[in-house]
């Protein structure tokens, strides 16, 4: 376990107001390597892949980076235009 891992585990422990914040932003970055993933994979540029799934380039740009919560709605708007099946998990915590 790295330093940064030891410290994010004992202050989530101590503030769970800091743990739900570095969760959300987990899957944030989850979603991100995601999304961006499939548009690689179909060759497209973030403008071409916004124009697909019908959102502004700056959306595409925003859930690539992780700054944006990407509700379930916005996922399964891009899973639709992709030809693709999304699928939610729940995972035991670590």
């Amino acid at each position: 376990m790295s330093k940064l891992d030891a410290y994010v585990a004992e202050r989530s422990k101590s503030n769970p107001e800091f743990a739900q914040i570095v969760e959300q932003e987990n899957i944030n970055l989850e979603i991100a390597l995601k999304v961006r993933e499939l548009r690689e994979n179909m060759g497209m540029s973030q403008r071409e892949f916004s124009s697909l799934i019908g959102k502004p380039q700056s959306t595409v740009a925003r859930i690539e980076n992780g700054s944006m919560n990407a509700s379930t709605k916005i996922l399964s708007e891009i899973a639709q235009a992709t030809n693709q099946r999304l699928t939610i998990q729940f995972n035991p915590a670590f």
